[in-house]
């Protein structure tokens, strides 16, 4: 990927592929209008036939041979003013995918060519029109699987998640300002690592990128899913779990053990929190080499997993399942244990709160203690629906916020136990740097292309 400026003109097709009422033809670049007036076959230098910014214009469009390809709606977004800060046109046809490639042939014999994947988003980034976490929200919201998330990824468009940082970039600021006088000034004899405001204003900007990391952690949850692996004993009711939480019958439920041996999968929508559950083989010691595959395939998905629920029979007196969590603690996902059955038992539904797991008591064929298991499940993943100032996030926005809050924490170690301002300013403007690569003011090209890239061509 090259960045900067791109004296190119693109064009690709804004629209969804396949057929439809209408399609769109974007250009972008210097000589967009120039190749629009070519296609319109119209002269560009009368005011009779001038392409007017922002005013519909309804037209012919045409091959270079003078036939006639469709006639629609031709749309002018004179820079700075458009989406990507350079010249805009807009073809609006019929949604043939015919029509829509014979535009596209028109515009590349004119002098415009294919744009790449993202491009336009690539361009409104370089020209400042928007920064890379708005970038990156436009290609959540077009992805978005639900309202929740399709909001989310508005939200961070508007720059709500751009703000944040924006604000934590001032607080560190403030604080480098300080720092660093002391350390530029040292004859001034002000000693500013001893002044409680310091201290209180970097605990308090500590406090402020864990707030926004456990924010930019449930906007993961909305963009990506959670993955959640069901695992348990053979006939524990594994696979009546899936069944209910994915609302039809994917799994084949019986009453002989060991029914699946592979892995099944759903994606389903839960209050708007994305879940990609993967039902198990059940785990025991079996001769059946298929089914030991299966099992094997099982302790697989639990090193993937962020969240385990391990079902146990509740009728069944010799299960321990404290014999698990080992297996579990070494997937390093979080879990709960889900005791199942309790119909015949005479349980009533319940959760029980232990030192490291949460226990749900509850009956998967009779539906009862299943809201329990709903709401556990949305609680270890912190998510909550009716939060109104959420905002959609990536992995590696966490990632990035993570490295910021790693370096505050030890910059506030070395103001604490060895006074040394100088280390604590290193890591300040570590964490800044870290955060910089949140909105794109800070990053590798290598970083640019694969965000990009990953963009849909036309956006």
């Amino acid at each position: 990927m090259t960045l900067g400026f791109n004296p190119d003109t693109i064009t690709a097709i804004a629209t969804p592929s396949g057929r439809g009422g209408v399609g769109i033809v974007r250009l972008s670049g210097p000589h967009a209008k120039q190749i629009a007036y070519k296609i319109i076959q119209k002269p560009n230098d009368s005011e009779t036939h001038a392409i007017l910014p922002r005013f519909a214009h309804f037209t012919k469009f045409y091959h270079s041979n003078s036939t006639v390809i469709d006639e629609g709606i031709i749309l002018f977004f004179e820079n700075p003013h458009s989406f990507t800060g350079e010249d805009v046109i807009e073809l609006q046809s019929h949604g043939s995918p015919i029509v829509l490639d014979q535009l596209i042939k028109a515009a590349i014999h004119y002098g415009a060519r294919m744009a790449r994947p993202g491009e336009f988003s690539e361009r409104a980034f370089l020209n400042k029109k928007i920064d890379l976490a708005q970038a990156e929200a436009i290609a959540d919201l077009i992805a978005a699987h639900s309202e929740e998330a399709a909001r989310s990824a508005v939200r961070s468009l508007q720059g709500e998640f751009s703000k944040k940082i924006e604000a934590l970039q001032n607080s560190l600021t403030q604080l480098r300002i300080q720092i660093e006088a002391m350390i530029d000034f040292p004859e001034e004899e002000i000693d500013f690592l001893s002044d409680p405001r310091v201290g209180a204003l970097l605990q308090k900007t500590i406090d402020a990128v864990a707030d926004v990391k456990k924010q930019a952690v449930r906007g993961v949850l909305l963009q990506s899913g959670l993955n959640v692996v069901i695992v348990g004993k053979p006939n524990a009711g594994k696979s009546s779990l899936l069944n209910y939480l994915s609302g039809r019958e994917s799994a084949i439920v019986t009453d002989i053990p060991g029914t699946t041996r592979d892995i099944l999968r759903e994606s389903i929508n839960i209050d708007g929190m994305p879940l990609h559950i993967v039902d198990t083989a059940g785990l025991r010691d079996t001769d059946d080499v298929i089914e030991q595959e299966g099992v094997r395939r099982a302790y697989a998905q639990m090193q993937q997993a962020d969240l385990i629920l391990l079902l146990v029979d509740a009728t069944d007196s010799s299960t321990n399942y404290l014999n698990n969590t080992e297996a579990l603690a070494e997937a390093g996902a979080k879990y709960l244990i889900v005791s199942n059955k309790i119909d015949l038992t005479g349980e009533q539904p319940a959760i029980i709160k232990h030192d490291n797991y949460s226990e749900i008591k509850l009956s998967i064929k009779k539906n009862l203690g299943m809201h329990l298991l709903i709401d556990a499940i949305k609680q270890s993943a912190g998510f909550q629906s009716s939060e109104t100032n959420g905002f959609i996030a990536r992995r590696r926005h966490v990632d990035a916020i993570e490295r910021a809050l790693t370096f505050l924490l030890h910059g506030q170690h070395q103001l604490i136990t060895n006074r040394a301002g100088e280390l604590l300013a290193d890591d300040l403007r570590q964490a800044q740097l870290a955060l910089s690569e949140i909105t794109g003011e800070f990053s590798s090209d290598d970083l640019l292309g694969k965000i990009f890239s990953s963009f849909c061509i036309g956006k």
